[in-house]
């Protein structure tokens, strides 16, 4: 593999980021883009959107974080905001949609549309959705048809239609990955401590670089250590440190397998003190050595 400074942060793949973007959305062809780039969309990441690809014919492999994940049509795939990730589709063959849109658009469709973007971001953890019947394939590309007619058109009205389209899709998908869940071993479902779960992902996501002890986060949500630990664990099974340690490892992760960035660096970018410190670390969380697993191209 041949890796960059930098993971490539971008607005839409090739495309600066633009980071006060909002009430977006944007729709096209699988290959209107992935076909000028050889059909290999290079692993990257956006701050800002969410993405739904609903592939309809064909298939590939998809970088997912630092994993490997091979997908056949007909299926949908998500990818939410700051996730890194990249495709190789079969070249000419594949088709389908791109979806991208800002995550406050979600916001602005009515109760049950957001609850559903809100449940893919759960259920996106696990990027691949089967689709398993043609009707439900045929239905949820005659809405990306649809979603796409309106935003190349723009006629009036077209920003009311293209929300509409969109909840359609967000609700259809989440249904969808919802169904794959069942059978599965049941997770914490949370209930009303999910928003909760939701702000202190956001604020792990602008400070986990500096920012490791509880009192921190839990000051800027105005609730007791205790309390938010608690909403925590009945929301997601797990505590707020976990995913404090989760967000970290995720990071040195990324830059281990898709940059050149020295080791060491990297470990003083996350705020550790020393190489050393930072080896310990890492090797708790996974099992090898920082080292180790750049050699061995993540997993």
């Amino acid at each position: 593999m041949t890796r960059a400074a930098a993971l490539p942060l971008f607005h839409l793949y090739g495309d600066p980021p633009e980071d006060q973007a909002f009430d977006f959305i944007h729709v096209e062809t699988i290959a209107s883009r992935s076909a000028r780039h050889a059909w290999t969309i290079h692993a990257h990441r956006h701050r800002n959107l969410f993405q739904i690809l609903l592939i309809t014919a064909g298939g590939g492999d998809m970088s997912h974080e630092t994993a490997t994940r091979p997908f056949t049509a007909p299926c949908a795939i998500l990818v939410p905001a700051t996730v890194a990730h990249g495709f190789r589709f079969r070249p000419t063959e594949t088709a389908g949609w791109v979806i991208s849109f800002t995550e406050d658009v979600g916001h602005g469709l009515g109760t049950a549309a957001d609850a559903a973007l809100a449940r893919l971001r759960v259920l996106a953890a696990d990027p691949v959705v089967p689709i398993g019947g043609e009707a439900e394939a045929e239905r949820l590309a005659g809405l990306a048809h649809a979603l796409h007619e309106e935003h190349f058109l723009a006629r009036d009205g077209y920003r009311l239609a293209l929300r509409a389209w969109l909840a359609l899709i967000a609700i259809g998908v989440a249904r969808l990955a919802a169904r794959r869940e069942r059978g599965r071993t049941p997770a914490p479902t949370g209930g009303a401590g999910e928003p909760v779960v939701e702000a202190l992902r956001h604020l792990v996501e602008e400070h986990f670089r500096r920012e490791r002890q509880l009192a921190f986060y839990a000051g800027r949500l105005a609730m007791t250590a205790d309390r938010l630990n608690d909403h925590v664990k009945r929301a997601s099974g797990v505590t707020v440190g976990h995913l404090i340690r989760q967000r970290i490892v995720t990071e040195a992760k990324r830059q281990l397998v898709f940059t050149s960035q020295p080791i060491h660096e990297i470990g003083y970018e996350l705020s550790f003190a020393d190489p050393s410190h930072f080896t310990r670390f890492f090797r708790r969380q996974t099992g090898l050595t920082p080292q180790a697993f750049r050699e061995q191209g993540g997993g």
